[in-house]
């Protein structure tokens, strides 16, 4: 498949299969996010996959909208790793988490798998479920597996601004 039709068709999954997502498929998802561009190259994004039942029952106590998926990824960053810009005073930390977020959820769809990003997430549950130090920052946590057979896009999901509502050109 073609990226832009795999970028079209790719939508955010809210009901899986229980069926377990296979080891080589983690590793691939994982190494995308390894590969991800970071700002400098100093790849401050911490992932934590959740695949045993131990680790799903803290995912769930986390955020109500994990879906019952059978696995969670956390997407976090190291502050102490991030560029830091001395012009606008901003850190790289959450657009690079951000960054390696999306291409984990683009290679799980090349894989045929389904996820869905969530902000919805209590980030002092994450904190303690998960024992991240003071210097890690959950960003996002991602539900993925295989869709559902009657998991389907929401109405919204085809509906997109005109390319000139978005963007300008000079």
């Amino acid at each position: 498949m073609e990226f832009l039709e795999l970028a079209k068709n790719r939508y955010s999954v809210r009901k899986f299969k229980q069926d377990p997502v296979p080891e080589d498929a983690v590793m691939k998802i994982l190494e995308a996010a390894r590969v991800a561009p970071t700002a400098c190259n100093f790849q401050p994004q911490k992932i934590i996959a959740v695949r045993t039942a131990e680790g799903l029952e803290k995912f769930r106590r986390c955020t109500e909208c994990h879906f019952d998926a059978p696995l969670g990824i956390v997407v976090c960053y190291d502050k102490t790793r991030c560029w830091n810009s001395k012009i606008s005073d901003k850190s790289s930390g959450e657009i690079d988490a951000t960054i390696a977020a999306t291409q984990m959820m683009l290679e799980a769809a090349d894989l045929g798998l389904g996820s869905t990003p969530v902000l919805y997430f209590i980030e002092e549950a994450v904190r303690h479920e998960f024992s991240l130090p003071d210097n890690v920052v959950p960003v996002l946590v991602i539900p993925m597996g295989y869709p559902a057979d009657d998991a389907a896009p929401s109405k919204m999901h085809s509906t997109k601004r005109e390319l000139s509502d978005t963007v300008i050109f000079e």
